[in-house]
């Protein structure tokens, strides 16, 4: 039988409340914040049976609170607004960003910044999915990408830096995005467990350099893309932006099409680059329109 999350809430309310009345015969005021904290926590836990995670996050944020700033554990306070951030994520996301955000600046203090940038991305998650919010989420990714290089967390801070790039082009920030698919590239190609999704990060910069009409500077970043890694030359993306690079340059739309057509029978594209695709294409129609 599960208890009632509201009466362990009301004692907890009530041993907060005798802890601030005095030093007690049979227990100190230690004691007692350190009961209410763990009666509030027991009240977020039933509350998150019904699954009513307002009042579950609000019990979780009390206990923290007193361990904060009655109990002077503020490690035990930051794990405890991990929990809070957990129950809050889906429903209200922008009460769970204080919530993360506050256990964020904790593990920082304490300088354990692998803890700080785990938390920092799924906080960038939330942004992205929950909230729609891709420039902050951008920011977010950059400090716990940072983060986790400073740890020696080369391959994680690798997948968020990654994650930016997407995230930019999509903002329509094609020269950020390149220079994030550019250093994650060069910094992949002495990688043998990397080496071979290098390719993919070529071609995710160069369809970001032609967002930006400037063809002269594709055609450049292909051959250096060449130069650094010979076997690019033979893979089908970067044929396939050789191939692009033609068309667009020729202006010709229905070329542009049957490359990205016979390319998409070999190797599927992707939401993200069928997505930029279609805004370079847009600029090609646009460009035919102007000289019609």
């Amino acid at each position: 039988m599960s208890l009632d999350p509201r009466a362990l809430e009301d004692k907890a309310k009530k041993t907060l409340q005798s802890a601030g009345g005095g030093f007690s015969f049979f227990s100190n005021k230690e004691d007692k914040y350190q009961n209410a904290a763990d009666l509030y926590v027991q009240a977020a836990n039933a509350y998150r049976l019904e699954r009513l995670s307002q009042q579950a996050g609000a019990c979780f944020k009390a206990a923290a609170a007193i361990h904060r700033d009655k109990l002077n554990e503020p490690d035990d306070a930051a794990n405890i607004m991990i929990d809070a951030f957990k129950v809050l994520r889906k429903e209200y996301p922008k009460e769970a960003l204080d919530c993360i955000r506050a256990a964020i600046d904790r593990y920082v203090q304490k300088g354990n910044f692998r803890r700080a940038a785990s938390h920092m991305e799924n906080a960038a998650e939330m942004l992205e999915v929950e909230l729609n919010d891709r420039v902050q989420a951008i920011e977010l990714y950059d400090k716990a990408a940072d983060w986790y290089e400073e740890d020696g967390a080369k391959a994680l801070a690798n997948k968020l830096w990654l994650k930016e790039a997407d995230l930019l082009a999509l903002e329509g920030k094609y020269f950020d995005a390149v220079k994030k698919f550019e250093q994650v590239a060069n910094s992949s190609l002495d990688n043998h467990l990397m080496k071979y999704s290098v390719k993919d990060y070529w071609l995710k910069a160069g369809l970001c350099t032609l967002a930006t009409k400037d063809l002269v500077s594709a055609r450049r970043s292909l051959h250096t893309y060449i130069e650094k890694d010979p076997t690019f030359a033979g893979q089908r993306e970067c044929q396939l932006l050789a191939d692009l690079i033609e068309a667009i340059d020729a202006g010709n739309q229905e070329a542009f099409t049957d490359k990205l057509y016979a390319y998409d029978q070999m190797s599927r594209l992707d939401k993200w680059k069928t997505e930029i695709l279609m805004k370079i294409k847009h600029q090609i129609e646009e460009a035919d329109n102007e000289f019609a």
